[in-house]
C-alpha cells in the first residue's frame, strides 16, 4: 500500500531567500537514509522583450487548486520514484529580477533519483499548476502576461 503524504503549504510571499534554501538543506543533514539531494531554483531574469527589459513578476494563483495541484504532483513523484523527502515553494506577489521565485528540493537515497524526480517535478509544475505571471516591465507600471515554456 502506497503512503499518501500530508499535503504541505507551497506558497511564499516574495522572493525565495538564500537563507530559508540554505536553511531547508541544514534540516536534512541528520537524515541520514539520504545520500542525493538535488535542487532546482527558478530565477528571475531580466528578459528583453518588445515592451522593455523585465524587471520582475507579479505572481498570482488560484491558491486552493493550485495546493491540491502541487500535492497530486508530489504524490506521483513519491510513486515514480525512490525519494527520502521532497519540498516544493513557489513566490506569489512581487519578485524581482535576480530573485529566485521556485524552489523544488528532493531528497533520496541515490542520486538517479533525485535527478529525474527534480525535472518530472519543474516540468510538472511548469505544465499544470495554475499560477499566473505579469511580467513587470521597467519602471512605468507596463507588464506583459508571461507565457510557460
Amino acid at each position: 500500500m502506497e503512503k499518501i503524504h500530508k499535503p504541505k503549504k507551497v506558497f511564499v510571499q516574495g522572493p525565495i531567500s538564500p537563507d530559508f534554501v540554505s536553511k531547508s538543506i541544514a534540516s536534512h543533514q541528520s537524515k541520514t537514509t539520504i545520500g542525493a539531494h538535488a535542487i532546482f531554483l527558478g530565477q528571475i531574469r531580466a528578459d528583453q522583450k518588445d515592451e522593455g527589459i523585465v524587471t520582475g513578476i507579479e505572481y498570482s494563483a488560484y491558491e486552493e487548486m493550485a495546493e491540491k495541484t502541487f500535492h497530486a504532483i508530489r504524490e506521483a513523484a513519491f510513486a515514480k520514484f525512490e525519494l527520502t523527502c521532497l519540498h516544493i515553494y513557489h513566490s506569489l506577489g512581487i519578485v524581482p529580477t535576480g530573485e529566485i521565485s521556485l524552489f523544488v528540493f528532493v531528497s533520496s537515497p541515490h542520486r538517479r533519483a533525485a535527478f529525474e524526480a527534480s525535472e518530472f517535478i519543474v516540468e510538472e509544475v511548469k505544465a499544470n499548476v495554475p499560477i499566473f505571471g505579469k511580467e513587470l516591465i521597467g519602471d512605468k507600471g507596463e507588464y506583459v502576461w508571461k507565457e510557460n515554456g
